[in-house]
């Protein structure tokens, strides 16, 4: 036994045990990611004051149903907005709701209602429609928007 200075006895320490460190584990490979069968479709027209964003929002054999969403791009309000497009194989609107669309061969046009043309800078409204469809059902591209 070895003695201390301060009078008592101590044992000496045993030495240190090697520490490991953990070894990196690989990270996980990528899922793969599920896009959807349908993309929104939007058009920026910045001189314009507003955006249209188009977008499948169910379909079945031979028809479709669609919604648009309008946002006002500018600072400032906007009194009103008309949104358009083209379709390219044959779609046609059957119905809508909170915006009067009217249809001349493929190309559509859509004006708010008397409750939805009014947006605040950058506030937002939407209009739906359902529409009969023989072939694909792509979105349309460009979709339009101007406001007034």
């Amino acid at each position: 036994m070895l003695k201390a200075s301060g009078g008592g006895t101590s044992s000496p320490s045993p030495s240190p045990s090697p520490s490991t460190s953990p070894s990196a584990s690989p990270s996980p490979s990528p899922s793969p990611s599920v896009s959807p069968s349908v993309s929104p479709s939007a058009s920026p027209n910045p001189g314009q004051g507003c955006t249209a964003t188009y977008t499948v929002t169910n379909s079945w054999p031979g028809g479709f149903q669609a919604e648009v969403t309008v946002k006002n791009t500018r600072t400032t309000p906007i009194s009103g907005w008309t949104a358009g497009w083209t379709y390219r194989n044959g779609q046609t609107i059957s119905s809508s709701w909170n915006a009067t669309v009217s249809q001349s061969g493929a190309a559509v046009t859509a004006k708010n209602v008397n409750y939805n043309g009014s947006l605040a800078a950058g506030a937002s409204t939407s209009f739906g429609f359902t529409g009969n469809a023989t072939g694909a059902n792509d979105v349309p591209s460009p979709v339009t928007c101007s406001a007034s």
